[in-house]
């Protein structure tokens, strides 16, 4: 008989239900957009890059150093792919998906630095790249991003080439888009065939790759095959509110911050074409949440430059260049966007986007809150001690569904900065192609790989059990106050089985000098505590095994067990056999007791050894009911 509680599963299935009714209601949902290609700016190009912005940017680069830097690094990347072998089809596991973004990457440099020059032999590189790839047996279906950002890429070169392109070059370019892309996004987005993901119905990244991609495509070659550009901008238009909802209430997204780098990039690929060829989106810009979007990624980022790392996210995931940041800066007037994205890309090459997107610095800069919540179905908490210190304190924490996509098992994660070293970390992703590294089903074979279990988190576990794969937690408290940055959220529905009530605080504390981490629990039945963290720091236990010094980069963190009193640390090591990631160097500081049976609260103290001596005291604990 299954742990879960039938009275549980009901709640869930009504609460999805709920999400999803209220979700259909949305007015962008209820109807398609009828007569789409009434604005079609006929004349090419008008994808992203129109012939006025192109001016307004050359008259920009004559003096704005910056931007002249961003075209620079762009034309030094066209003539590395002037000598780049050509593309071919060939898949990886199963996806063609690299050969789709090396093609983009080389339209895109090469189309930008041949409309910045006027020099034919960028265009003549791009134009033999198409040729090719359209030449391609397939796209790839099955795996329906490669055929999105194949389209994309050929989309955009068609359109920005057009004038250059042979009367028989464009014929073919055109037929090899249709045939490969255009057709089976047809096919897709009317139902007719789903056998190749299912991704108009996707409420994640998918959905806006897919459809921006092949509104890209379809644009490209609107005027002469109006019928299925239509067809295809109609049906994309009402689908992608499916996943822009989930930007809603204020920005945060449910994928984590890499795959909010991925989906929100082709959020303003779709929409910036709408835009630049039929003068509207259609509205979809104006859904709630994607003005503030941008913050997510700014306050995810901790002052060690790693991201918060839930999700399926690269190991050790540094804030990368977000070119995205500029569209949204550009499209809903807030500068800070870009001022971060500028600031980021000090030490970074620049792409192509930058300067289609290009927004100069803005002379002031707007002060930042030192703590953030993000509402939604992954809610995060951000708290932080000081902006632009390297050695600051850092702390955030997710609740939300372990049912999303590219979930983890991790319902109370948290991940701690200080010093200008992470302590508390996430593995992130493991290889997408170990077996049904994607079955996302309550007992599916996702769940059998480490990474993705609660074990490999800085989350308790109970009865020896990782989290419930239907869990669901929320915030019940949140101060952002700067002298009093704390949040709860309730785990119990992530502990069906083991726990009548599992309650996390998470607070800094002593003047934002320390992190307490506050867990209490009231057990069902008598049962086995594992509580941990993993972390790439040496430990060294203390003989009373009621602290922890970890060491790492020449720096150290005292950890303390204040509660409770009969506890005491271990340690193991994180590391697995391949074909898994092997985590080599990675370790778990862990709280194991065998049995408990009563109510208990396991609190612990983070203390990093501050280098002016300050002296980290230990709070007086009291129950997260009077935090």
């Amino acid at each position: 008989m299954s742990p879960y509680p039938v009275y549980k599963i009901v709640l869930f299935a009504i609460i999805l239900f709920v999400q999803t009714f209220a979700i259909a209601q949305h007015p962008l949902l209820r109807k398609e957009p009828r007569n789409v290609l009434a604005g079609l700016q006929q004349e090419h190009p008008r994808l992203l890059l129109t012939k006025e912005r192109l001016t307004e940017l050359k008259t920009w680069a004559k003096t704005d150093t910056l931007l002249q830097r961003y075209t620079n690094n762009v034309i030094t990347q066209a003539n590395a792919y002037l000598e780049a072998p050509t593309l071919k089809h060939q898949l990886i596991g199963p996806r063609l998906l690299g050969v789709s973004r090396e093609c983009r990457a080389r339209i895109y440099a090469l189309g930008l630095a041949y409309r910045f020059t006027g020099e034919e032999r960028y265009a003549k590189a791009a134009a033999q790249i198409l040729l090719a790839v359209v030449a391609f047996p397939n796209w790839n279906k099955s795996h329906f991003l490669d055929v999105a950002e194949m389209a994309h890429a050929v989309g955009v070169g068609y359109d920005w080439l057009f004038h250059y392109l042979s009367p028989e070059d464009k014929a073919a370019i055109k037929a090899g888009l249709i045939k490969h892309a255009l057709e089976p996004g047809k096919a897709g987005l009317s139902g007719e065939d789903l056998g190749y993901n299912g991704w108009p119905k996707d409420e994640h990244n998918w959905n806006q790759v897919c459809n921006g991609g092949l509104i890209i495509g379809a644009l490209a070659i609107a005027e002469t095959d109006p019928s299925i550009a239509e067809f295809i901008v109609s049906k994309a238009v009402a689908s992608l509110p499916l996943a822009l909802l989930n930007y809603g209430p204020d920005g945060a997204w449910m994928e984590g911050p890499a795959y909010w780098n991925y989906a929100t990039m082709y959020t303003a690929y779709g929409l910036g074409a709408l835009n630049t060829a039929l003068g509207t989106d259609f509205g979809l810009s104006s859904i709630q949440g994607m003005a503030e979007t941008g913050n997510f990624m700014i306050y995810s980022e901790g002052p060690t430059g790693y991201m918060f790392n839930f999700a399926d996210s690269a190991e050790k995931n540094r804030k990368g260049s977000s070119p995205s940041m500029l569209w949204l800066a550009n499209t809903y007037d807030n500068p800070s966007f870009a001022d971060h994205e500028h600031q980021v890309m000090q030490s970074l090459t620049a792409t192509p986007e930058h300067v289609i997107w290009y927004r100069p610095p803005s002379a002031t800069h707007t002060p930042k809150t030192l703590a953030k919540y993000f509402d939604g179905d992954v809610e995060v908490l951000f708290a932080r001690s000081a902006w632009n210190d390297l050695n600051a304190l850092f702390l955030a924490i997710k609740g939300g569904y372990n049912a999303v996509n590219h979930g983890h098992l991790d319902l109370g994660n948290f991940e701690l900065d200080a010093l200008g070293v992470r302590w508390a970390r996430d593995l992130g992703s493991d290889n997408y192609n170990l077996p049904g590294y994607f079955d996302k089903a309550k007992r599916g074979e996702r769940w059998q790989y480490f990474r993705l279990l609660s074990d490999s988190h800085n989350v308790p576990m109970l009865g020896g059990k990782s989290q419930d794969e239907l869990g669901n937690a929320r915030f019940i408290k949140v101060s952002t106050a700067p002298d009093r940055q704390f949040g709860i959220l309730d785990l119990n529905s992530a502990y069906p089985g083991g726990a009548w009530q599992v309650t996390r605080g998470a607070a800094l504390v002593n003047t934002n000098s320390a992190v307490l981490i506050q867990d209490e629990i009231v057990p069902k039945n008598t049962t086995e505590l594992l509580w941990g963290i993993t972390t790439d720091a040496t430990i060294d236990i203390s003989a009373a095994g009621t602290s922890a010094m970890l060491s790492l980069n020449g720096q150290k963190m005292e950890v303390r067990l204040l509660s409770p009193a009969h506890a005491r640390f271990t340690q193991r090591s994180a590391e697995k056999s391949p074909p898994q990631k092997t985590n080599e160097g990675v370790r778990r500081l862990e709280i194991k007791m065998d049995s408990i049976s009563k109510p208990i609260r396991v609190a612990v103290l983070f203390a990093p050894q501050w280098p002016n001596g300050t002296e980290v005291t230990s709070p007086e604990l009291q129950p997260l009911t009077d935090w």
